[in-house]
């Protein structure tokens, strides 16, 4: 597991989708600091690293990638640290618009594709 706050290649998380799960590269991401943990098993894993280094769980979304991907599906918003009623989300997904935006803004500046 690594926190990621400067560009890393594509070809980077390809590498960690085949040596972890084959296809995918759990992801989580901060998007007041505009950071976030890969390569971790669980997201809690990357919550629990990214809190460590001073993040408020309350910033932090658990994505998954799909580096194979050539589409906008290569992002997938799906994690179960993601239901959160106190924050009005009530799914595994990102409902609020802003926020998801916010994550793709943050991945597409880390992950040069």
């Amino acid at each position: 597991m690594r926190i990621i706050k400067t560009p890393i290649a594509i070809s980077e998380l390809k590498q960690i989708a085949e040596d972890t799960f084959g296809d995918l590269v759990k992801a989580m991401v901060d998007i007041e600091k505009g950071i976030m943990a890969i390569g971790g098993e669980l997201h809690s894993d990357e919550e629990g690293l990214l809190i460590e280094e001073g993040s408020n769980q309350h910033d932090l979304w658990g994505i998954n990638f799909y580096p194979q991907a050539e589409d906008e599906d290569w992002i997938e918003f799906d994690s179960i640290i993601n239901i959160r009623p106190s924050q009005e989300n009530r799914s595994r997904g990102v409902d609020n618009p802003e926020t998801r935006k916010k994550i793709f803004g943050m991945v597409n500046r880390l992950v040069k594709r």
